[in-house]
């Protein structure tokens, strides 16, 4: 699988796509290796040269940079909690899909969460340009809809149950990903005018 034409193809034919997709068969270690890996890196490689060496500018505090060893090891802990995250809302997809007369098929599953996160991870580029922010937004709305379109080719669900499927999905994985997002960020602290601090200091 060549990855660029996988994420283009997903991200500008998602319908034909989903279809080939369906069709492929691919193992759990294939598809961390060959896609998940690579695509999980941006967000956590741009958090660090964004907030280490190009800095992030504050209103009343200047340009603020965060120590390069403690953003590397906040990314670290990011981009290996945002692994376990892919797979555990994989889990939650399988387990759900009786309720919405879809077929329990963990493969699948996995397949539907990675790729259908492809706009998500390509948005984390702009960690490095903030008033680009409003384009990573656009890109984690199109994810939904790109999930949208893969229930029913992966997972076999009705069309009619397609939606209330997504939504439910939707749901487990701002839970899942806002909660792995914390702890990594709960490490650092940023200025405040006066001198003040937050965020809390940790271990790194």
């Amino acid at each position: 699988m060549n990855i660029v034409e996988r994420v283009k193809k997903i991200l500008l034919q998602p319908g034909e796509e989903w279809g080939v997709i369906a069709a492929e068969s691919t193992t759990t270690s294939e598809l961390y290796r060959s896609y998940i890996v690579p695509l999980a890196a941006i967000g956590p490689i741009a958090f660090v040269i964004g907030m280490s060496v190009l800095g992030l500018g504050m209103p009343f505090v200047g340009r603020f940079r965060i120590p390069l060893g403690t953003a590397i090891s906040s990314a670290v802990v990011q981009y290996i909690l945002s692994l376990v995250g892919v797979y555990v809302l994989a889990l939650i997809v399988d387990y759900l899909a009786p309720t919405f007369s879809a077929e329990k098929n963990m493969d699948q599953a996995l397949k539907l969460t990675a790729y259908s996160m492809t706009a998500s991870w390509l948005a984390g580029i702009f960690i490095l340009i903030p008033m680009l922010s409003v384009l990573s937004i656009l890109l984690s709305i199109y994810g939904l809809y790109l999930l949208y379109l893969g229930i029913s080719p992966l997972m076999k669900a009705p069309q009619e149950k397609a939606l209330p499927y997504t939504i439910v999905i939707v749901i487990a994985a701002l839970v899942i990903f806002a909660i792995l997002s914390w702890v990594p960020r709960s490490f650092i602290s940023y200025p405040m005018p006066g001198g003040h601090m937050i965020g809390q200091p940790g271990p790194f």
